[in-house]
């Protein structure tokens, strides 16, 4: 008899790598916020969009919520980016330019 010795599992090794956990992460992005309005992969449906601002996870998320009620809108964050339901671009530019945040629209 011969005995078959190929490896077919093992938990010893794997593609996890130790570090910082998701929360802990440094924020992505130059600190200049680029308001955006975009119809790709939506349905048509217009959002705008706000990338690039370097803030922690919370931060990002308190800001979300705030822009989403001072559009009257819904909205979410994905990746890092504030998506807000409709153009709403000149609104979110004048609310963030009261809070000091460098803006660049396109």
């Amino acid at each position: 008899m011969s005995k078959n010795t190929r490896l077919v599992y093992s938990t010893e090794s794997g593609r996890i790598k130790p570090g910082a956990s998701p929360q802990q992460r440094q924020p992505e992005g130059d600190g200049i916020a680029r308001i955006r309005r975009e119809t790709k992969g939506r349905k048509g449906k217009g959002v705008t969009t706000i990338s690039g601002l370097a803030l922690p996870a919370a931060e990002l998320k308190a800001l979300a919520r705030e822009l989403k009620q001072l559009c009257g809108t819904g909205g979410s964050i994905k990746d890092g980016v504030i998506e807000i339901q409709g153009d709403k671009r000149e609104l979110i530019k004048a609310a963030l330019e009261s809070k000091s945040i460098l803006v660049s629209s396109n």
